[in-house]
This record gives structure tokens, C-alpha cells and sequence, in this order.
């Protein structure tokens, strides 16, 4: 039997038919055109999941169920999306509008929980029985992962890592508070700082290359001078790796999990973010002396939603 995982994004969405070992077998995609009505962007996720049912060349019967990561929180009770700001969705009946196109269970996570799962099923942290994902792009989502299962506690939220407070009364964050993990330890963080860093030294020789636009300032521009070893580059990505250790402590000494995996965009910066926190890490944690978790890179890329969606689906299935 097979489970199809759904990829929700922005701007794109993946479906692919999973095995249940978390192997994908097929997989179609189509351009999410999130400005249109739920209900037509739903029946193209539809379409797009029939297509890679085709391509796996097995038969709707035989898909037990739909698992969809979205970058927001849903109600599997109900199957509704209670909010997704990418999308400006707010309280829409994924469920039932998906069903009018392929009629089988669907259940629904946030993609960062799908894509740390992923990680656990197939990935880095494959076999263990307690992890942490962090996926470091535009934001900070997060998963937990505890006895090979995600958790994200008695009201949904417990996996929300990016907006735990890092700094008091620090940077404002987009979710209304301020001083949030994800105000520092994402690649809008490392960009900010950055364009901070050129406003204050108009001479630096990473914005002379920019053509004196600090707007052409990326995340992967200030890790590959830094990489170089451009000493204001440096300074920013210093900074950003000691938020990103003291993260990392959190977890630690709230979760102790065996693991703690980075993904997302800055995650691409390979070994160098990877030692990075790795050093840093040590300096922060209060049983210096006792075992902690591995700090490890994702494996699985842009597979671990549509592997993750596809198991957390097979879960709920075999927990009915």
C-alpha cells in the first residue's frame, strides 16, 4: 500500500506517492498562484496529486491516505486550515474541497513538523527515537519528533521554535512580539544584520561588490565573504552562530533529544555553519561534562515535505 505526501508552498506545490518506508515513487508538481480563490488553487493540488498517482502507476484504491504540509496550523478534526499567511488562507476547508477531487483521508501538518519527521523516517535522524528539526530559511520552524512521532502538544504549538523569545524587548517580529528566535537566527536575520554592517561601514568591500546596494545583500553573500574571511562577515555570521547555539541550548535542556538537525536555506552553508555551531554550542550548556545532542545538517532537500506530509498521513491512518 502507498501514501501520498502534498508539498504546499507560496509558490509551488509537489505531490508525490511514498512507500511506507519513505521512499517517493512519483512525484508531479504545479505553480500554487496563491493570489487565486482556496477553492481553485485546492482542485490544482488535486489534479496534481492524480497526475503523480499515474506516474507511480498504482492505483487511487491503493492510497491509503493524503498527508499536506503547509506553512501554517490546521485542525485535522475537522480538516480545516486555521490560518496560513503565505497563502492569506484563514479557516479553509482543505479536507473537504480536496476530497471533491480524490476521495481519500486527508490529514494535515505544518511543514516544518512534515519536514523534521521526514528527517527521522529517511534522513539524518533516521532511527532515533527523539530529534529536533530546525529549518533556517526566510523564518524558524521547527519540529519535535519523540518516540518516533511528531508532537506538537495539547494545542498545536509546541513545535513553534522560531517565536520562542531569544532577546527581550529585542527585534519585533512578524508574529507581533519581539526579540523571537527567528528574528536572529534565520537568513532574513543574517540579511538585516548584514545591511546593518554596510550602513555603518559604507567601505566594505562585500557591498563595493554589490555595486553599494545593500539591497543585493543576501544570506548566501555574507556566509561566502565570511566563508573567505572578511572580518565583518564574519561578525555578522559570528553573531548569528552564537543565537543559533543558545537555540540549540534551549532545546537541549528543555528536550535533551539525541539530535538536533538543521535544514532550510542557510543549512546550504554545508560544514562551515555545521562547526560553526558545533564549537559555539559547549559554551552555553550547564552539564558540560555529560553527553548532549548530535548537532546534525538535513539530508533530504526539498523531498523531506512530500516524505514527511506522506507519513504523518500513514500515522494517523494506522492510529484510526
Amino acid at each position: 500500500m502507498y501514501y501520498l505526501g502534498v508539498d504546499l508552498g507560496g509558490t509551488h506545490i509537489a505531490c508525490g506517492v511514498v512507500d511506507a518506508q519513505g521512499s517517493i515513487l512519483a512525484q508531479a508538481e504545479t505553480p500554487t498562484r496563491a493570489e487565486r480563490p482556496y477553492q481553485e488553487v485546492i482542485y490544482d493540488m488535486g489534479q496534481c496529486a492524480l497526475a503523480a498517482i499515474q506516474k507511480a502507476n498504482v492505483k487511487q484504491e491503493e492510497v491509503l491516505s493524503i498527508g499536506i504540509g503547509i506553512p501554517g496550523l490546521a485542525n485535522n478534526d475537522n480538516g480545516y486550515v486555521i490560518f496560513c499567511t503565505n497563502l492569506g488562507w484563514t479557516d479553509v476547508p482543505l479536507r473537504d474541497e480536496l476530497q471533491k477531487v480524490i476521495n481519500r483521508p486527508v490529514y494535515i501538518d505544518n511543514d516544518a513538523t512534515v519536514a523534521g519527521f521526514a528527517e527521522s523516517i529517511a534522513g539524518v535522524s533516521k532511527g532515533l527515537s527523539s530529534s529536533v528539526f530546525l529549518t533556517l530559511g526566510t523564518g524558524v520552524g521547527g519540529a519535535i519528533i519523540i518516540d518516533g512521532k511528531p508532537w506538537t502538544g495539547a494545542h498545536g504549538v509546541a513545535s513553534e521554535i522560531g517565536h520562542l523569545t531569544l532577546v527581550v524587548d529585542g527585534v519585533p517580529c512578524t508574529c507581533g512580539k519581539s526579540g523571537c528566535v527567528e528574528r536572529y537566527c534565520s537568513a532574513t536575520a543574517l540579511i538585516r544584520m548584514a545591511r546593518e554592517t554596510a550602513q555603518q561601514n559604507p567601505d566594505w568591500l562585500v557591498l563595493k561588490r554589490l555595486g553599494d546596494d545593500p539591497g543585493r545583500i543576501t544570506a548566501k553573500v555574507v556566509i561566502d565573504a565570511a566563508r573567505e574571511g572578511d572580518g565583518l562577515a564574519l561578525d555578522v555570521f559570528n553573531r548569528f552562530v552564537k543565537h543559533l547555539a543558545l537555540t540549540c541550548n534551549i532545546v537541549v535542556s528543555f528536550l535533551d533529544p539525541e539530535m538536533i538537525v538543521l535544514g532550510g536555506g542557510v543549512s546550504h552553508a554545508g560544514d562551515f555553519l555545521l562547526e560553526a555551531v558545533r564549537r559555539e554550542l559547549p559554551n552555553y550548556l550547564m552539564y558540560k561534562t555529560l553527553p548532549y545532542a548530535d548537532i546534525e545538517l538535513a539530508q533530504l532537500g526539498n523531498s523531506a515535505g512530500i516524505i514527511g506530509a506522506a507519513m504523518v498521513g500513514k500515522i494517523y491512518i494506522e492510529g484510526a
